[in-house]
């Protein structure tokens, strides 16, 4: 109903940006992240407005929650990540944040910068205690980098 009115009043109006799907708050492909570290290609690409984009997400679901690794396309680079905070519903006990938000790792699972800006959620603790073990990456040094827990 809301769109035949539209149609009536303007068909052009139509095309100029005006969208009746509802966004999803989720981590999928090509979804835009906030590089919250401050290394030197997260920074630059964030001061140019150019975030870097989903790549893949590795699990099975393809879709991403906190503490899952992820790659991304970003100033024409590939790199890994991790996700540190999400717009989408979460678990009891865990934040909910405003932005999706990724810090940057080496394939060894060292930050590629040396401070994290923003709050973390605490429960990131124990879900990187359990990938650390099963993966033989060291996340340890993400969470030692942290200033702010919530």
């Amino acid at each position: 109903m809301f769109r035949t009115i539209l149609n009536k009043l303007n068909p052009v109006e139509l095309t100029c940006g005006f969208h009746t799907t509802a966004c999803l708050n989720e981590v999928r492909l090509l979804t835009r992240l906030r590089v919250v570290d401050n290394s030197e290609i997260g920074m630059r690409a964030m001061a140019e407005g150019k975030p870097p984009k989903v790549i893949c997400v590795y699990n099975k679901q393809r879709v991403g929650f906190i503490g899952d690794r992820v790659m991304v396309a970003i100033k024409g680079q590939k790199k890994k990540g991790i996700l540190v905070g999400l717009k989408q519903t979460q678990k009891v006990k865990v934040p909910k944040f405003d932005s999706n938000n990724i810090v940057l790792i080496d394939d060894n699972g060292t930050p590629l910068g040396t401070r994290i800006h923003v709050p973390i959620p605490t429960i990131l603790r124990t879900i990187l205690k359990e990938k650390t073990h099963s993966k033989g990456a060291d996340y340890t040094k993400l969470l030692a980098i942290a200033t702010k827990f919530v």
